[in-house]
C-alpha cells in the first residue's frame, strides 16, 4: 500500500508537533512544509528532510492530506484552498472565527469528498474515553482548565484556546439541548478575554459551571460531574480518573437518613492506559481519510460546538467590564515570581 503523503502549513508550536508525529508514521511519507517565516520554515524542513514553501498551495497537488497549524483568523482561508483541491484536512481548533465560514467549510469538503477532522486533542485522551463509557445523564458538571500567561496565542481569548475543549466534552456527555448560558469574562493582559467564567443550564436540569484562566499561576485541567449514584473526578494531564460511589440508590440519602454525602461513599480509582493523545488524533485522521473509520465527531457537532463558542463570546463582549489599568506582563511575571 502506497504511503500517505502529508503537509503541514504553520511549523510553529503544535505544527511542529505535528511533524514529528507524522515522520514517526511508517505510512506516511512527510512530503513538505509551509510556512510564512521563511527561516522558521527551512530549519523545520531541513530537521525532517523535506521541502519548504512560503505559499501553502505550493503543497496542492502533492500532498493526500494537510494539517494546518496557524492563526485562527487564517483557518478558513488556508482550509478552504486544500478542501477545494480534495485534499483531506486536519484543522486545529477552532475550526474557524465565524459560524459562516464554518458552513462554507463543511460544505465545501462534503461537495469534493474531502475530510475535514478539527483538531481537538482532548477528546483522545485516554480518560475522557473512558468517561465517555461510564457516564449517564449527570445533572451537575464542573471543569476547570487553568494555566500561566503563553504569549504564543495572540489572535484568540482563553475561551476559543482553552475553554473550547471543556465544551466539547461537556456537549457530548449531555444528551440535551441548551436553555441559559451566563457567561462572565476579563482582560488581564491581552486584548481577549484572559479569564473566563460560564455557566450552561440544559433543557433536562443539568447545570455545567466552566472556569478557564490563561493567567493562573499553576496549570490545571480537571472535570467533575455528578450523576446518579456516584460523583466522578477527572484529572486531564494525569489521564486518570476517580470515582465515589455511594450506598444509596441515590448519590444523595433519602430524606430522613440520619447520614449526609461523603459517608458510606466507595472510592475507586480507574485504572487508565496513557496515550499520546496527537498521535491518536492524527492516526485517526488518517484512518478516516482512507475511508477504514468514521469521523469521531460529525460536522454537524463540529459545527454545534463553534455554535456554542461563539455564543459564549458574544455574550461574554456584551456584559464584560474590562480592566480599566491592565496589569503589565512584567508585573504579572513578577506576581507569578513571588507566588512560587
Amino acid at each position: 500500500m502506497e504511503p500517505v503523503k502529508v503537509g503541514v502549513v504553520g511549523v510553529g508550536h503544535m505544527g511542529q508537533y505535528h511533524m514529528k508525529t507524522y515522520a514517526e508514521m511508517r505510512s506516511v511519507e512527510l512530503f513538505g512544509v509551509a510556512d510564512i517565516d521563511e527561516s522558521r520554515a527551512k530549519e523545520v524542513a531541513h530537521n525532517y528532510n523535506v521541502r519548504w514553501h512560503l505559499d501553502y498551495n505550493d503543497l496542492i497537488g502533492s500532498v493526500d492530506a494537510v494539517s494546518i497549524a496557524v492563526p485562527t483568523s487564517s483557518h478558513y482561508e488556508v482550509a478552504k484552498d486544500f478542501l477545494e483541491a480534495g485534499v483531506h484536512v486536519l484543522l486545529e481548533k477552532p475550526m474557524t472565527a465565524e459560524i459562516k465560514e464554518a458552513e462554507e467549510l463543511i460544505a465545501i469538503a462534503r461537495r469534493k469528498g474531502a475530510l475535514l477532522q478539527i483538531g481537538h486533542v482532548e477528546r483522545f485522551n485516554a480518560a475522557v474515553g473512558e468517561l465517555r463509557r461510564i457516564v449517564r445523564d449527570p445533572f451537575c458538571i464542573d471543569a476547570n482548565r487553568l494555566g500561566p500567561y503563553n504569549p504564543r496565542v495572540k489572535d484568540v481569548g482563553v475561551v476559543m484556546d482553552l475553554m473550547v475543549h471543556d465544551i466539547d466534552i461537556v456537549l457530548g456527555l449531555v444528551d440535551s439541548g441548551i436553555k441559559e448560558i451566563a457567561t462572565t469574562g476579563i482582560s488581564v493582559i491581552s486584548e481577549h478575554e484572559d479569564v473566563a467564567s460560564v455557566q450552561i443550564l440544559f433543557e433536562n436540569g443539568c447545570i455545567a459551571n466552566l472556569t478557564a484562566s490563561r493567567v493562573a499561576g499553576n496549570k490545571q485541567r480537571t472535570l467533575a460531574l455528578a450523576q446518579e449514584g456516584a460523583y466522578i473526578f477527572l484529572d486531564y494531564i494525569e489521564q486518570d480518573i476517580a470515582i465515589g460511589r455511594q450506598a444509596y440508590s441515590s448519590f444523595y440519602p433519602p430524606k430522613g437518613a440520619e447520614t449526609y454525602p461523603g459517608q458510606e461513599t466507595h472510592m475507586e480509582r480507574l485504572s487508565v492506559h496513557k496515550v499520546d493523545q496527537l498521535k491518536m488524533e492524527i492516526k485517526h485522521f488518517l484512518e478516516c481519510a482512507a475511508g477504514r473509520a468514521r469521523p469521531m465527531v460529525s460536522l454537524e457537532n463540529e459545527l454545534r460546538l463553534l455554535e456554542v463558542a461563539v455564543e459564549v463570546l458574544h455574550r461574554m463582549k456584551d456584559s464584560r467590564s474590562r480592566r480599566s489599568s491592565r496589569i503589565g506582563l512584567g508585573l504579572y511575571e513578577s506576581i507569578r515570581g513571588s507566588a512560587r
